[in-house]
């Protein structure tokens, strides 16, 4: 009885942990995220998800994956991602360069 307590335990202890980390993402896709750049909100330190669309790996900005038309997510390393992938990414720094968000970020 005593074991199966705690294995009933160790199982709502391992939900209550993962359960918080989802909600941790301030922009669930790149369009909130660009309205967002585009409303002039300074985004850094925030936490988005995006799709892959493209990848660059020697962009004059880095190792870069295009998640649309104007966001460029930079990286100095290869993030070991492909076309398709999503990911979840927090902000280190936006600019923008020739009609571009040029964003550096961390994989989260």
């Amino acid at each position: 009885m005593k074991k199966i307590l705690l294995v009933f335990l160790s199982i709502i202890m391992c939900l209550a942990l993962f359960s918080c980390g989802g909600g941790n993402v301030d922009f669930k896709d790149a369009e909130s995220f660009e309205s967002a750049l585009n409303a002039g909100e300074d985004l850094t330190g925030k936490t988005v998800t995006f799709t892959v669309k493209e990848i660059v790996p020697d962009s004059a900005f880095g190792y870069n994956l295009h998640a649309g038309e104007t966001l460029n997510f930079c990286s100095s390393k290869n993030p070991n991602v492909e076309v398709g992938d999503t990911v979840t990414a927090k902000v280190k720094s936006v600019s923008y360069v020739f009609m571009h968000y040029v964003i550096y970020y961390t994989i989260v």
